[in-house]
């Protein structure tokens, strides 16, 4: 297998805050800013992150959220604006870990944490909000640029500084594959089988796609 490079470009955290467009207010930790220094990660986000919408965001498999660099250019040019880091609400901004690249159950090594790749990132409508597109999460969507999450195997110190070393792989089933299927596929009975039999995919994503095939 390919060598996985896993530069770190920043770590983004930020805590519940109104976020505002229009007559339109929510509650949304979505606007996250690069964080200085170590920082302790625990099984649940990053100290100094949190989330308003607890039913559909955090929890132990989504205690991480990345976000590749790799395609801040294309939103940049499709949105006409420069972004800031932290642009999408991820938790860490990455260099080279793609969608196609990754895949469900990796393992990484960050500073004195292990984290693992638990589920792709389904677009919310808060990101359309923060920058006025209302159609941006479909178009999130249609690329399959959604970034992914990640659990934490050990809790530790880390920091930007430290790259993310790829430790095990556990499945063949890459983040962009079962985005493929979640939005464009999802009738497809042997593929959805074949995704919720992977013992390290997130619970609620098994347990939606259990329901699905029932």
């Amino acid at each position: 297998m390919k060598r996985l490079k896993a530069n770190i470009i920043s770590v983004n955290v930020g805590k519940p805050q109104t976020l505002s467009r229009g007559e339109k207010s929510v509650t949304s930790a979505l606007e996250k800013t690069p964080a200085e220094g170590t920082i302790f990660l625990s099984r649940l986000n990053l100290a100094g992150d949190g989330q308003a919408d607890l039913t559909n965001h955090g929890g132990e498999d989504k205690a991480v959220c990345v976000y590749a660099y790799d395609h801040y250019p294309f939103w940049e040019e499709e949105l006409g604006q420069s972004l800031p880091l932290g642009a999408f609400g991820e938790n860490l901004t990455v260099k080279g870990l793609v969608e196609e690249a990754v895949h469900i159950g990796d393992v990484f090594q960050w500073g004195e944490a292990q984290v693992q790749v638990s589920q792709p990132r389904v677009p919310c409508y808060k990101v359309g909000m923060r920058f006025g597109v209302k159609e941006l999460p479909k178009l999130i969507a249609e690329t399959g640029y959604t970034g992914f999450y990640m659990r934490v195997l050990k809790e530790g110190y880390v920091s930007a500084d430290n790259p993310l070393q790829f430790v095990k792989r556990y499945s063949e089933i890459s983040i962009a594959y079962v985005n493929h299927i979640y939005y464009e596929d999802r009738h497809n009975e042997e593929a959805l089988k074949e995704i919720s039999s992977i013992p390290e995919l997130a619970a609620k994503w098994r347990e939606s796609i259990q329901k699905q095939l029932a």
